[in-house]
């Protein structure tokens, strides 16, 4: 059976950080510490609107946490310059080896699928826009079952939507519970570590491998696979 790679979108494929430059322009010199706050509670909200089953979509997360984080630097944002900012998460960048990784990947024979918290009609939009869409054999949205990474029913969905199984399926992600998620519902995991400071989780799961581009993957899980 061919090897599923199932991609998380926003921070893996997807830069989240692409809002900087609308930020400098707002908050100046503090655009970085808005844009990780910004990122922080959007996660945290989609953690807390799935563990207590009062689901609403990530751009609701996105938009009530972009709220919070205007409440906690004290800035006063228009209705306007709030529309234009999630306008922008709608067209985010890709990060610089998202193409050429993908590329590489369903050359060897990989089924690729993206695979997010988000929307679909907002995942096929942002990954079109970035220009690495057609790489994909399909997009699994959390939205189809109301509930968000990582419950362990997220991980099953994808396994059904993807016609896969466990053993053969890995999750590509930025996001250390994205990995111990995925890992944890039976399938392998990829972290990508963007940056030398990021931090695994000390839980005692850990990745089956560690890249710090997309363009090692193709040489790494086809080793790993060798191995196994």
């Amino acid at each position: 059976m061919a090897i599923t790679l199932a991609f998380d979108v926003y921070g893996t494929l997807i830069n989240t950080h692409g809002v900087l430059t609308a930020l400098e322009g707002l908050v100046g010199d503090r655009a970085k510490a808005f844009s990780n706050t910004w990122r922080d509670k959007q996660l945290e909200y989609s953690f807390r609107k799935g563990l207590m089953q009062n689901y609403e979509t990530f751009a609701v997360c996105t938009s009530q946490a972009l709220d919070y984080t205007c409440a906690f630097y004290g800035v006063d944002f228009s209705d306007g310059q709030k529309k234009e900012l999630m306008g922008i998460y709608r067209v985010l960048p890709a990060f610089a080896d998202a193409k050429e990784g993908l590329a590489q990947l369903k050359e060897t024979g990989f089924r690729l699928f993206a695979f997010s918290n988000g929307a679909a009609d907002a995942l096929e939009v942002l990954l079109s826009n970035a220009g690495i869409r057609e790489l994909f054999f399909g997009v699994v949205s959390v939205d189809d079952i109301k509930t968000f990474k990582p419950s362990p029913a997220v991980y099953s969905h994808f396994l059904r939507q993807s016609e896969s199984i466990g053993g053969t399926a890995w999750l590509i992600s930025s996001n250390p519970f994205d990995v111990i998620g995925s890992i944890s519902a039976g399938m392998k995991a990829a972290w990508v570590q963007r940056s030398p400071e990021a931090i695994f989780d000390p839980w005692g799961i850990e990745p089956n491998i560690t890249v710090t581009s997309l363009i090692e993957l193709k040489e790494q899980i086809t080793n790993y696979e060798g191995t196994e």
